[in-house]
């Protein structure tokens, strides 16, 4: 598919994981590996209704979830998840659609990163699927103190970017990162369905 940004937008942000990069399978597995040995089951409808955000959040709601609080450290689980992530993570491949995208506007629009993963792990993701060397911008969840939904990750690769919210055109594949990008006042792309992952 070829897909053309319209004539009024001066930016791009892409998410990374699920939309930029097909990692989300890779990083169900290692959360499903790491639960595993705490007791907890995860649920692949869980990790899709949380995308976006940081590990440790979703770490302490699957311990309240799971009535484990007090009992099982979420930061023992994040590590643990974090850990089993690296050995697989080489496996991760771009989403085809979204990389043609960044390939055809890099040098003719300013484009970010705007993800809710950790620094290492997105800097390696990049690197991996060949996409590090197109984005002079990349904010993670160590650059925010609100992650999404909040819209703090995007409007701070727009103002990186020099680009007005409303001129900037998010794509995006999970709820929080779709309702943060509505809430910053951002053109929005859901790129659901642009491509086939199974998980």
């Amino acid at each position: 598919m070829k897909y053309d940004v319209k004539e009024e937008v001066k930016g791009l942000i892409f998410d990374l994981d699920g939309t930029l990069a097909d990692s989300m399978p890779w990083h169900f597995r290692a959360w499903k590996r790491a639960c595993e040995e705490y007791g907890i089951n995860m649920e692949s409808s869980f990790l899709k209704a949380r995308m976006g955000r940081p590990g440790w959040r979703i770490a302490g709601e699957l311990v309240e979830l799971n009535n484990r609080a007090g009992e099982v450290d979420p930061s023992s689980i994040v590590s643990l998840k974090v850990a089993e992530f690296k050995k697989i993570q080489h496996n991760i491949k771009p989403v085809a659609p979204v990389a043609d995208i960044v390939k055809r506007y890099h040098g003719r629009l300013p484009m970010a990163v705007g993800t809710g993963g950790h620094r290492e792990a997105v800097e390696r993701t990049l690197e991996i699927i060949g996409m590090r060397d197109y984005f002079d911008i990349v904010v993670t969840a160590n650059d925010v103190e609100k992650h999404k939904p909040h819209p703090e990750t995007f409007l701070r690769c727009a103002d990186m970017m020099g680009v007005e919210p409303g001129f900037t055109e998010v794509f995006e594949d999970g709820d929080p990162g779709l309702e943060a990008a509505a809430r910053a006042g951002m053109i929005v792309t859901n790129v659901r369905g642009w491509y086939d992952s199974d998980w």
